[in-house]
C-alpha cells in the first residue's frame, strides 16, 4: 500500500529557529531533508499517520560558506551543490568525488549532506571522506549548538548520536594545515554507477623529505556499522618510507581497524580482500 498524503502531518518551520521549536513541541516528527530514503518508506505506507519535520524551507541551512579556517556546509546542501563548488573542488575533492557516486543526478540534485549523515547507513559514500577531512558536525537542540566530530556521530546502523531534540545545521570541514601530498576516494560496488558500496575508501598522504611520511588519513566504509578510521594503519605508517615491506606490513594492520560484516552485499572475506588491495594499491600510488 502506497503513503496516504492525507493521513500525513506535514510540519514546515521556515527557520533554524522555528525548526528546534516546532522539533521540540512535536518530538515524534520525522525530519525530512532531501527525502529521498524518506520517500521509499512514504511510498511503502510506513509514514501514513506519522508527522513529518520539512525542513527544506530553511533557507539558512542551504548555504555554503568559506570561513577563515575551512567552509561550513549548511545541512540541506545537496551533493550536487558540492560538486560545482570550486573551493570544495579544490580543498575538498575526496568529497566531491564521493558525492557524484552518490545514487544518480535526480538523487545528487535532492540529497542533502545533513540528510545523508542523519540517515547513518554503514553504506554511506560521503563518510569515508568526511572522515579523513575530520569534518564536525553541527547539531542545534533546545540546549543551543554543540560540534560532533565525524567520528563520534555514528552509534551504529541508522543510529546517530543526537540527543533528543537536536537536529543537523551544518558540517564543518577544516582546511588541513599542510596541503596532502596525495588523495584518492575509490569505491566498489556491484556495477558502475547507481549501486550501494561494497566497501568505500578515502586516503591521504602527506610525504616529507625523503620520502618519509609525516601523515596520514586513511578511512573505510561499508565494511562495518559505521565508517572507520585506519588509526592502527596510520600510527603505523607515520614516520616511514613506502616500500614494500611498509605497504605490506600496513595492509596486514588493517583488520586491527575494522572487522568487516557479512551482509546481503558481500561478505567479510570479500571485503577484506578487496580493501587490502586498495590500500596497497593506494599506498604504492597505482590509484588515479
Amino acid at each position: 500500500m502506497r503513503g496516504d498524503a492525507k493521513s500525513m502531518t506535514v510540519l514546515s518551520p521556515r527557520t533554524a529557529a522555528e525548526a528546534v521549536k516546532t522539533y521540540a513541541e512535536v518530538p515524534s516528527a520525522l525530519p525530512f531533508a532531501g527525502g529521498t530514503d524518506v520517500m521509499v518508506g512514504w511510498n511503502l505506507g510506513q509514514m501514513n499517520g506519522r508527522a513529518v519535520l520539512d525542513l527544506s524551507r530553511v533557507a539558512e541551512w542551504k548555504k555554503i560558506r568559506v570561513v577563515g579556517d575551512g567552509i561550513d556546509l549548511g545541512s540541506l546542501v545537496t551533493h550536487a551543490q558540492i560538486q560545482a563548488h570550486p573551493v570544495l573542488r579544490k580543498r575538498f575533492p575526496l568529497l566531491v568525488a564521493a558525492c557524484a557516486t552518490v545514487g544518480a543526478a535526480q538523487i545528487q540534485n535532492r540529497g542533502t549532506i545533513g540528510g545523508n549523515i542523519a540517515n547513518a547507513s554503514p553504506a554511506g559514500d560521503t563518510f569515508p571522506a568526511l572522515a579523513v577531512y575530520e569534518a564536525t558536525v553541527r547539531a542545534i537542540g533546545p540546549n543551543g549548538r554543540r560540534g560532533v566530530p565525524i567520528s563520534e556521530i555514528f552509534a551504529g546502523v541508522k543510529k546517530t548520536t543526537l540527543r533528543p531534540g537536536e537536529l543537523i545545521e551544518a558540517v564543518f570541514l577544516p582546511f588541513p594545515d599542510e596541503t596532502p601530498t596525495r588523495g584518492i576516494f575509490r569505491k566498489v560496488g556491484t556495477r558502475a554507477a547507481q549501486a550501494i558500496s561494497k566497501t568505500v575508501f578515502a586516503g591521504l598522504v602527506w610525504n616529507g623529505k625523503g620520502g618519509v611520511l609525516t601523515g596520514a588519513r586513511l578511512a573505510f566504509g561499508s565494511m562495518a556499522p559505521t565508517v572507520r578510521r585506519l588509526y592502527a594503519v596510520e600510527e603505523y605508517l607515520r614516520g616511514r618510507r613506502l616500500n614494500e615491506i611498509s605497504i605490506s606490513a600496513a595492509a596486514e594492520l588493517l583488520p586491527n581497524d575494522v572487522s568487516p560484516i557479512d551482509d546481503i552485499r558481500s561478505t567479510r572475506e570479500y571485503r577484506l580482500t578487496v580493501s587490502r588491495n586498495i590500500l596497497t594499491a593506494f599506498l604504492k600510488g597505482e590509484l588515479k
